[in-house]
């Protein structure tokens, strides 16, 4: 096993108190946990960039990134990653996202199951309101 994470951009779109959520798609690591929108950094790509293609690539949103969150090494299974998370806004008010792919309260997100790299952002984001629309 490698002692290098793997380097992981999550975006965290909020718009007005509501944040976008998945599930992950059968046959991948953690399928069936929810999950904000992210992937792999690239070669030569600022992860704050990768945050922002991964979500336009998987729910069809464009987004700015506006801040960042604490990042996270989380071990795996399937390996050993290093989780950035970017605070992010779509562009043009709160267009519908690519299944599976949608609007989740904020109240809402504790019922959800996501990945355990997640526990320390979910709890920053259900008992502080970054948006006060």
């Amino acid at each position: 096993m490698s002692s290098n994470p793997s380097l992981i951009a999550v975006a965290v779109v909020e718009h007005r108190g509501q944040f976008l959520v998945g599930v992950r798609p059968p046959g991948v690591p953690l399928a069936g946990y929810s999950e904000f929108p992210g992937g792999k950094v690239e070669a030569g790509e600022r992860p704050a960039d990768a945050a922002a293609r991964e979500c336009l690539e998987e729910t069809g949103l464009a987004v700015e990134v506006v801040g960042e969150f604490p990042d996270r090494i989380q071990q795996y299974a399937h390996g050993r990653l290093r989780l950035r998370f970017f605070q992010c806004r779509v562009h043009n008010g709160q267009p519908a996202p690519r299944a599976p792919f949608r609007w989740v309260a904020r109240d809402q997100l504790a019922a959800l199951r996501f990945p355990a790299g997640n526990d320390r952002l979910l709890a920053m984001l259900q008992r502080s309101p970054q948006d006060s629309e």
